[in-house]
């Protein structure tokens, strides 16, 4: 080849291999991976240490609304953490933070009833949001606590970003879709967080975030990319991190 007969050489006569030209930016272009080499491995450790700081940060309840008129004045930017009832929002949220405690966990499906807001580090506001889908409720409670979600995503100038999880066993519900048709007309940026990925084989869980990707591609406020995560393992944790830190 051309590009080895410039090439440099070493002691002793061998010639040495090429670095293969950087390609960033360029159509189709191959993935830079990190250790690739130490410019790439070092821009790619950036942004993921930058999300691990960050969420080691303090983080503190700051308040519970159970009613708009309870919501915290708008300040530093908002990420909020939707779901059905039982999904596995506060063990994600616990899981980001790198606490156990933070948000409570519950294994009774509907056990969180309000808007829960946590400052991380005064620069991000957490929001634990109330379960939805679980039929055994309340009509009244289920109706009043729909309504709060629906004024809260339609009416906040701070919130930046939805992660709307779904088990990663069961896939889209009906349940899912109204609140991505909701987010849609409201145009509140969101994306899916599949949860309990742990619980599937890799390749079960490649066929459901394709097929999970697939259906967000024909909603306008769906943010492309669906990320698979585990509370329990771990798995995903760091790169939810990245994506919210990034906003």
């Amino acid at each position: 080849m051309a590009g080895r007969a410039h090439g440099p050489r070493r002691p002793g006569g061998g010639a040495v291999r090429p670095r293969a030209p950087s390609r960033r930016g360029a159509p189709g272009a191959a993935p830079r991976f990190a250790g690739e080499d130490g410019e790439a491995a070092q821009g790619q450790a950036r942004p993921a240490e930058a999300a691990r700081r960050l969420f080691a940060q303090p983080c503190r309840f700051i308040a519970g609304a159970a009613r708009l008129e309870q919501v915290p004045q708008a300040g530093l930017p908002e990420v909020a953490f939707a779901g059905r009832s039982n999904v596995g929002k506060s063990s994600l949220v616990n899981a980001l933070t790198g606490r156990r405690t933070l948000a409570k966990v519950s294994h009774t499906p509907g056990r969180t009833q309000q808007l829960n807001f946590f400052d991380l580090g005064g620069r991000l506001i957490l929001v634990d949001m109330p379960g939805y889908g679980y039929a055994r409720a309340a009509r009244d409670r289920v109706k009043a606590w729909g309504e709060l979600v629906r004024l809260y995503l339609k009416g906040r100038p701070t919130l930046r970003r939805v992660c709307l999880l779904v088990d990663a066993r069961h896939g889209l519900k009906e349940a899912d879709r109204a609140v991505m048709r909701l987010m849609d007309e409201a145009a509140q940026s969101y994306q899916i967080v599949l949860t309990k990925a742990d619980q599937l084989r890799p390749e079960a869980l490649a066929a459901v975030v394709e097929a999970v990707a697939a259906d967000a591609a024909s909603h306008a406020a769906a943010h492309p990319e669906v990320l698979a995560t585990s509370a329990h393992s771990g798995a995903g944790v760091a790169e939810l991190r990245a994506a919210l830190a990034a906003l």
